[in-house]
């Protein structure tokens, strides 16, 4: 498997838009996909092959986000996202970037696939710092930090 750096910008919306499409338990809020969709083409995006891909929002010299992530239904566990994830955080040590952040459905909704996304991040080192009401509408958001 091979991570690349996504250059153009319509592949980046591209990609993404093949990714969710097939991810509805994920990406199931139409508006939110739609900007997705959208707003990757201007971010560093990185994919492997049409199956997966991880977007970043710098926010600061110090501080980045995981913007958008996600892998194919039928490449889930076989090391793409971790191979991303992994992709990603060298293009922010190489940038001394201190901070990834990512932002997820919080603990406090009763959703087994995001119970999952949770579970993959704690295990790639991020640290549950809080849950967050009404930034979603009705939806509560987990911010989850790592340190690079």
């Amino acid at each position: 498997m091979t991570v690349v750096e996504v250059e153009l910008p319509a592949e980046r919306s591209r990609l993404c838009e093949t990714v969710l499409r097939d991810l509805p338990e994920w990406f199931g809020i139409e508006e939110a996909t739609t900007a997705y969709i959208r707003d990757v083409a201007e971010l560093p995006t990185f994919g492997v092959d049409d199956d997966a891909l991880l977007s970043l929002k710098l926010h600061s010299p110090r501080a980045a986000e995981v913007y958008v992530m996600g892998v194919r239904r039928r490449r889930h566990r076989h090391g793409l996202g971790t191979a991303l994830l992994e992709a990603a955080e060298d293009y922010l040590a190489a940038r001394s970037v201190e901070y990834l952040q990512v932002k997820t459905l919080g603990p406090s909704h009763p959703d087994g696939c995001y119970a999952r996304t949770r579970a993959f991040y704690e295990a790639r080192g991020f640290v549950p710092l809080e849950e967050i009401h009404g930034l979603w509408e009705q939806n509560p958001c987990l911010l989850m930090v790592k340190r690079l």
